[in-house]
């Protein structure tokens, strides 16, 4: 666990993110990250909360037409 500590930013206030997290995360600057409720806390993440539901559904729908799709790359 790393303590992270408040700062002013313009009329903001933000985190700082150190190097290792950025890394852990796979996060550059100018990435948009999400943060979430959680059930001890909240979760800061790379990925929107809904995208897991995105990927199932387009995958299951890649799933269901793949004799299309394979029709349209021959």
């Amino acid at each position: 666990m790393t303590a992270l500590k408040l700062t002013q930013i313009g009329n903001s206030v933000g985190v700082i993110l150190p190097k290792e997290g950025l890394s852990k995360l796979k996060l550059v600057k100018g990435d948009t990250v999400f943060l979430s409720d959680a059930v001890y806390g909240v979760n800061l993440s790379p990925y929107a909360p809904d995208m897991e539901e995105q990927l199932k559904l387009g995958r299951e729908f890649m799933h269901d037409f793949r004799d299309t799709f394979h029709q349209l790359a021959n």
